[in-house]
C-alpha cells in the first residue's frame, strides 16, 4: 500500500503508527496512516485486520 521510499512500517510491525498519513480528520479524532491503520487522538488504534490498540497515553508529569 505504501509508496514512500523507504518504505513505511507494516500495520504487523511494533512502529506502525508511524507510517505517513494519508487521510486526516481532526474535526472527528481520527487519521488514516497508508499502512493500513486507523489512529485516534486519544492514542487508540485499528488495525487493518480489526484488531484494537488501546490508548497508551502516559500519566500527566510522567
Amino acid at each position: 500500500m505504501c509508496s514512500h521510499q523507504p518504505p513505511c512500517p507494516t500495520a504487523e510491525s511494533p512502529h506502525h503508527h508511524t507510517a505517513a498519513v494519508v487521510t486526516a480528520h481532526p474535526e472527528q479524532g481520527w487519521s488514516l496512516l497508508c499502512n493500513g491503520t486507523i489512529v485516534f487522538d486519544d492514542t487508540g488504534e485499528l488495525l487493518p485486520d480489526g484488531r484494537v490498540v488501546d490508548p497508551h497515553r502516559t500519566p500527566a508529569g510522567v
